[in-house]
């Protein structure tokens, strides 16, 4: 039985899912216009897909950009692969979406940021009570970092 809704960790799941909509999209029609992704990972996250090389260079966290030299993207439920090439040799990589740590598309002005997943101690503390307020004149968008533990 449920006691408890982590409303974070739910709208979390739901915005990487919104990573995975546009790769997606970009799987099946391409790069529309001036679009393009950054996209950055932990590279010892459980399931990571990398060469040692890579690793070497990139041994906690990796940016990636897809935008004109990227193939055989495929995306499944739980992760995306991708051939990029660095120093002109091409490398798959695989990533799981719960190693993403920022998705961003510089041309629509659009990005997010994920947390870290916490320690089962530290998830289990209570979150303070936040108080959140609406300044008169703006829209009623309240941000997740309002709920974040600081």
């Amino acid at each position: 039985m449920i006691t408890n809704l982590d409303y974070e960790q739910i709208i979390e799941h739901m915005l990487r899912n919104v990573v995975r909509e546009v790769l997606l999209i970009t799987k099946e029609q391409g790069l529309p216009g001036e679009h393009h992704f950054y996209i950055s990972f932990l590279t010892r996250h459980n399931g990571v897909e990398l060469p040692d090389v890579l690793l070497k260079t990139y041994p906690h966290e990796m940016p990636i950009v897809l935008q004109n030299q990227f193939y055989d993207l495929t995306v499944s439920e739980k992760d995306f692969s991708v051939v990029l090439s660095f120093n002109n040799i091409d490398h798959k990589i695989r990533v799981p979406f719960d190693a993403v740590t920022s998705f961003s598309d510089p041309y629509a002005k659009f990005g997010l940021k994920f947390e870290e997943r916490e320690s089962a101690e530290d998830a289990e503390e209570e979150l303070p009570v936040q108080d959140i307020r609406h300044e008169q004149g703006e829209s009623n968008v309240v941000t997740l970092d309002a709920f974040r533990k600081k």
